[in-house]
């Protein structure tokens, strides 16, 4: 809930001194003016809080002497399954209030839409019941569950996939498309057309195979009493995202693109004009047509003026918002900068940018951009071309939607765990005047703040001479321990996984969970990672497998030299595509002494044969021949793997199916290293349930301390068994 603060009463940042409107109740809000929550004292009177950085030892005392890895922690895996919450999308009801949908690991992973509350002294409220979830398994990563106009909603629902229709606050949720027996017809990315009184969506049809479904743009009539078989709009392509209906209800634009390509490699932007009967009369290749022209479109947006606003990578490389002129269909840059205003479109529904008015006039853009590792957030002028950053300090961004004097953003820095803040803007609807913490995943942060190790930036050499890498790295840190001065801490490096994704800087539980028992920890952002433009995201076209892996080794040793970790104990974690990194660093370098893939791939040509459409013709530009698979695969290469490793695996994951992880730890088993496998039945790709996130996290830990740490660890964790060692 959004707090509103009372300005009789005042109060002292207890970080930075300055001051702030004190809460009318035991809120914390986030001060504009500063990156971190603040705590509240009476005015006037200055305090100090522990930081990761200067924390102080209790009572005054010495800090207690142990070994790195060995340290005793309040984040215990617990409090990491409990900030396991994520975000599946936001949107604004009619009443100006939010609606979104948080994954609940104490539910299972549920997905449930919630609606912020119009009262402040109320909680936000559950709108669909405790039997439905809000989530759909479109192109496996889902996204765009949902839509709203006015009050009602319509959303995914998982166990049948199946739309469902529902009043905010209303009865229950009414199915507006047919059941078929089971989960066979996906939906997702929709919008509603009101001039049709219709429901426009993406349709996912498995009903003829499973491995190569039929998608199609599909409408749904809303006035029908009874359930019709959805009708199709757009269909011969491979994909299709962003529906999006103009104003007036009689164009549609959409994102188009076919294999081998990924949206991000190369994409097509349409407008399509509706006849009187609803069909699509006419239709205009808006960008991406242009065969000498390489840009992968997306985004497509409609102002409340009816202009159409996109965001491409033609020219510079890097992802730019531009405007159509529809009389000469012709594209115009608003704002030319090297920075990316979108990511990789993993999941449907991304908003990255969205139109605010100014004086009754509708020429504000807010967005969010990427430089550097770090997002922004701004407003952008577009008939000026100018740009005003906010001064929010929020050092990872989300999805943006914008409401009258407000803004809701999904965001996180160095100290605030992934939120919603609800920005007020002033008058001019150029500068934020206030935020609040809508939401968080971990509400009680502050009191884990002394543990906090605050992320470096570090850019290092590769192996292709003048090209540079990038990291963040997180020291240990701890306000009650120390290590003897000469010794070095333990590392572990994860790779991200995508592998067309980036690493943020951003809380994560996960990561002070290691740091805050005295591991050195590196997040990396390899060749291929995205935020950096698309000549450095293209590092790993053909070499997916070898620019990860050097890159990974390379930042490794970088620390080593610096004189920050311990050489001889260097460890190496990724999920899905970053276990496939792991695998693939210590079947060929011998960097690590220990990896734990989660869900990763060690067979690329049995991913290739058996992965899901979306990315079936991934691997064919990021490997290369059939060559490159075999020389590429762990599987192939046992012989060469001198290390232990555990191998985490969810038994419904249709991304990286289940026999990836066996055939890897049955030919490791064999060749005698010490190994573990944990299957997770129920789970897919990644992790939702709170007790396996728990049941992962710490057999991690242990498994790493008994084989490379040398140290016993603080917690009381029953080990599993470990083959060839137990």
């Amino acid at each position: 809930m959004a707090l509103a603060c009372s300005t009789a009463l005042r109060a002292t940042c207890r970080r930075c001194a300055i001051l702030l409107p004190a809460p009318s109740r035991l809120r914390l809000p986030l001060c504009v003016g500063h990156p971190r929550q603040h705590l509240f004292s009476p005015s006037g009177i200055r305090t100090t809080m522990a930081s990761a950085t200067n924390p102080p030892t209790s009572g005054g005392e010495e800090k207690v002497t142990a070994p790195y890895g060995s340290w005793k922690s309040p984040i215990t895996a617990d409090v990491v399954s409990s900030a396991g919450k994520r975000l599946g999308g936001i949107a604004v009801a009619g009443d100006g209030h939010l609606v979104w949908i948080e994954t609940r690991p104490d539910e299972g992973g549920r997905a449930v839409l919630v609606k912020e509350s119009t009262k402040l002294e109320d909680k936000p409220m559950d709108i669909i019941p405790p039997e439905f979830a809000s989530r759909t398994s479109a192109q496996e990563y889902g996204g765009g569950a949902f839509s709203i106009l006015d009050d009602t909603i319509i959303f995914s629902n998982y166990k049948d996939q199946r739309l469902y229709k529902q009043t905010i606050g209303g009865d229950s949720p009414i199915p507006i498309t047919p059941d078929y027996g089971g989960p066979l017809v996906y939906y997702a990315d929709g919008n509603f057309n009101r001039h049709f009184n219709r429901y426009i969506t993406i349709m996912e049809d498995h009903r003829k195979s499973s491995l190569n479904p039929n998608t199609i743009i599909a409408s749904i009539q809303l006035d029908d009493t009874n359930i019709q078989e959805p009708k199709e709009l757009v269909t011969g392509n491979d994909f299709y995202a962003f529906p999006r209906v103009d104003p007036s209800g009689k164009r549609m634009a959409w994102i188009e693109w076919s294999h081998p390509n990924m949206p991000w490699d190369k994409a097509e932007l349409w407008v399509g004009y509706f006849s009187e009967n609803g069909e699509l009369s006419k239709r205009v290749c808006v960008a991406g047509g242009d065969p000498s022209i390489v840009e992968s479109p997306t985004e497509p947006k409609w102002s409340p003026r009816g202009e159409l606003f996109f965001i491409t990578d033609r020219g510079s490389g890097f992802w730019n918002i531009y405007k159509w002129i529809e009389q000469t269909n012709e594209v115009l840059a608003v704002y030319p900068f090297n920075a990316e205003f979108t990511k990789p479109l993993w999941v449907f529904g991304i908003s990255s940018y969205d139109f605010v008015a100014t004086n009754g006039k509708n020429s504000n853009i807010v967005c969010t951009y990427r430089q550097n590792g770090r997002s922004y957030l701004g407003i952008l002028d577009y008939v000026t071309g100018s740009f005003s950053l906010l001064d929010v300090h929020l050092t990872d961004i989300g999805n943006i939607v914008s409401e009258s004097c407000c803004l809701y953003v999904e965001g996180a820095s160095a100290t605030l765990p992934l939120s919603i803040l609800k920005v007020n803007l002033d008058m001019s609807q150029a500068k934020a005047i206030e935020s609040s913490i809508l939401w968080s995943s971990s509400p009680d942060v502050t009191k884990y703040e002394p543990y906090f190790s605050l992320p470096e930036v570090i850019e290092f050499p590769t192996e292709c001479p003048g090209q540079n890498a990038y990291a963040y790295f997180y020291p240990p840190a701890n306000p009650i321990y120390k290590a003897c001065s000469d010794e070095k801490p333990p590392l572990l490096l994860k790779s991200h996984g995508g592998p067309t994704s980036e690493s943020g800087c951003a809380l994560d539980f996960n990561i002070q969970y290691w740091t805050s028992r005295g591991w050195a920890f590196v997040d990396v952002n390899y060749g291929g990672s995205t935020g950096y433009g698309r000549e450095y995201r293209e590092r790993l076209l053909g070499q997916w497998g070898v620019v990860d892996v050097n890159d990974c080794c390379s930042c490794a040793r970088f620390l080593v030299e610096s004189g920050k970790v311990d050489g001889e104990r260097l460890c190496i974690t990724g999920s899905s595509a970053g276990g496939y990194t792991t695998l693939a660093c210590l079947a060929f370098r011998e960097t690590f002494k220990a990896g734990a893939s989660r869900y990763g791939v060690a067979d690329l040509s049995l991913l290739r044969a058996e992965t899901h459409k979306f990315e079936s013709h991934y691997l064919d530009n990021l490997i290369g021949d059939e060559n490159a698979y075999f020389q590429r695969s762990p599987i192939n290469f046992v012989d060469r793997f001198i290390c232990p490793v555990i191998l985490f695996q969810g038994l419904e994951d249709k991304v990286v199916p289940p026999e990836q992880a066996r055939k890897i730890y049955k030919a490791l088993k064999e060749k005698g290293l010490p190994v573990a496998l944990v299957e997770y039945e129920g789970e897919q790709h990644g992790f939702r349930k709170a007790e396996n996130i728990k049941f992962t996290l710490e057999q991690q830990m242990l498994f790493f301390a008994r084989l490379v740490g040398h140290f016993e660890v603080a917690d009381a964790i029953s080990p599993i068994k470990i083959d060839n060692f137990d």
